[in-house]
């Protein structure tokens, strides 16, 4: 009893597919990092008091810079990708 097995050969259309696969996932990286910011200026809206005046520049981009960071964990973590 012998196992017999072919060689599996990838060439263009596995890079292609490989390609496109990143592709995707900078994709959505990108649109939770812009959710999870709009979320965090939200947040820092509602509790400073609702007003746009209330938030100078420097808390509007801590605010920013907060949310994108947890969109980009969201999509780049070991566990959001499958490897827990």
């Amino acid at each position: 009893m012998s196992l017999e097995f072919e060689k599996v050969e990838l060439g263009e259309k596995g890079k292609q597919a490989k390609r496109q696969e990143k592709l995707k996932h900078f994709k959505r990286t990108l649109v939770y990092m812009g959710i999870g910011a709009v979320i965090s200026l939200a947040v820092s809206y509602l509790t400073e008091g609702a007003t746009i005046t209330a938030l100078n520049s420097e808390e509007i981009a801590n605010s920013l810079l907060l949310g994108g960071f947890v969109g980009f964990f969201l999509t780049n973590s070991p566990c959001a990708r499958g490897r827990c």
